[in-house]
């Protein structure tokens, strides 16, 4: 072996190393459907060798891979797994992954083009078929975050750049009552009181109600204040519902406010025909997020922010310090790092990229397609079966629902479903996620994985009704 001290291994180390961390991936990818969804130690489960100092001298290969198989990587959700339904999955592919670790193992920089002009080229390109995706105009643009969250911060960011003259405590901003917490979050980290954030109600289809917005956005301007942006959404992440996107967008036209939607979940859905349908409006907004590592397929972390116009990032965010004089961009060229918070970048796009040019376009939109048709295959069979009601019904690959027999009591009911969900995640075969709906407790599947089958949906919803039964 090289000196250790030198942080270096020789060419057949190397690939010894690599070659078995490629197979111990390519064993838990093809293993995957049939190992428990999850499995989660109590507190203090997991080996103290964990937590333990660093040791002195190198340790065998063998060793630590299988510690990690032991203590970590059999204490994870696999949230690829084909019968994860909780939250919302994210059901990469093993293009991405292998996508990562070339991304990784060229340690590639992309926050420069002196430093990666074709990184950034592929970035440009990807961001750009996202852009043609969405419907978004020519001149539109954007680039990769880590998740939505952060997507939806540097959205707010521009936002704020662009209607408010500087911070201000008289603005607001408008979101529903569905609105995902990184909104929230995203608002308080630019400095937002959160007095600032107005929590609207919705209608029974738990969609932003418009009306309620154009009376709030009056009422608070007559009273002083400094209405500037509309957050709506493009699929929640309890029932995957869509606000009214073209009134919206009308409304915000005439009252001068920018409106940004959050399509972390549901915006990908665009890529195919029946998502770009439910999306109608989706084009009209000034920024949007968009999730990759959800439905378009892909290992976290990948996020994206676009904008109408791609220079209102650069004017919100770039910052050129003497000591990086020279990576001036020349009038042909993006220093991606100047458009949003982070100057040092890692190559997110690539994994995207390879698995457009690999699987192409059509098999995004059909595997698009797969999630509706699952989420609408699960609404069937469990409107088939006693004492299950449907909350929301099955949209853009989500599905509310609630185990509520007719002769137990609302708040009984509650705590039976918590319970179902417990009991579920507790015997491995799927996994799902509860929220709360109109007061109550009610359960949810997301049916992203296009690897999931007609009989893990059925095997699922039979498991659901056994543990009720059960209980």
């Amino acid at each position: 072996m090289p000196d250790p001290a030198r942080l270096t291994l020789d060419r057949e180390e190397m690939r010894e190393f690599g070659y078995r961390i490629v197979d111990m991936i390519t064993d838990h990818w093809a293993d995957l459907a049939d190992k428990p969804v999850a499995q989660t130690p109590a507190p203090g489960g997991v080996s103290q060798a964990l937590a333990a100092p660093p040791p002195d001298g190198p340790a065998p290969l063998d060793a630590v891979l299988d510690e990690l198989r032991r203590n970590v990587f059999s204490h994870v959700a696999h949230v690829n797994h084909p019968r994860f339904f909780a939250f919302v999955p994210s059901p990469a592919n093993f293009v991405g992954v292998m996508a990562d670790a070339l991304a990784a193992g060229y340690n590639v920089f992309n926050g420069t083009w002196l430093a990666a002009s074709g990184a950034a080229q592929i970035e440009l390109a990807v961001v750009d078929w996202l852009r043609d995706a969405c419907g978004f105009p020519e001149g539109a643009g954007g680039l990769f975050v880590s998740g939505g969250s952060m997507a939806n911060i540097v959205a707010l960011a521009v936002a704020r750049h662009r209607r408010l003259d500087g911070p201000s405590r008289k603005a607001r901003v408008y979101f529903s009552a569905q609105t995902h917490s990184s909104i929230e979050r995203g608002l308080r980290l630019l400095g937002f009181g959160d007095e600032q954030s107005v929590r609207l109600p919705v209608d029974a289809d738990f969609r932003l109600n418009v009306d309620a917005l154009a009376e709030r956005i009056r009422a608070d301007r007559a009273a002083g204040l400094e209405p500037f942006c509309v957050v709506a959404n493009a699929g929640t992440t309890n029932t995957g519902a869509i606000d009214p996107l073209p009134q919206l967008a009308r409304l915000c036209r005439q009252e001068n406010l920018w409106l940004h939607a959050d399509g972390a979940f549901g915006a990908a859905a665009a890529v195919s025909e029946r998502g770009r349908q439910a999306l109608e409006g989706l084009d009209q907004v000034d920024s949007l997020s968009i999730d990759p590592h959800k439905w378009l397929f892909q290992p976290f972390e990948i996020g994206c922010v676009l904008v109408r116009e791609r220079h209102w990032l650069r004017e919100a965010f770039h910052v050129l310090p003497d000591y990086m004089q020279d990576t001036r961009a020349e009038e042909e060229t993006v220093n991606l790092g100047e458009y949003g918070p982070q100057l040092t970048r890692s190559f997110r796009a690539l994994k995207l990229w390879m698995t457009l040019r690999i699987f192409g376009r059509e098999a995004l939109a059909a595997a698009i397609e797969r999630g509706f048709e699952l989420a609408e295959q699960a609404e069937r069979q469990l409107t088939a079966k006693e004492n299950w009601d449907i909350v929301s019904p099955a949209q853009m690959a989500m599905v509310a629902f609630r185990y509520a027999p007719p002769d137990v009591a609302p708040e009984q009911a509650d705590a039976l479903n918590a319970e179902i969900v417990r009991r579920l995640s507790a015997d491995g075969y799927a996994m799902l996620s509860s929220t709360r709906l109109n007061g109550r407790i009610a359960l949810r599947l997301c049916t992203i994985n296009p690897r999931t089958s007609d009989d893990d949906i059925a095997g699922t919803i039979r498991r659901l009704a056994e543990i009720a039964r059960a209980i």
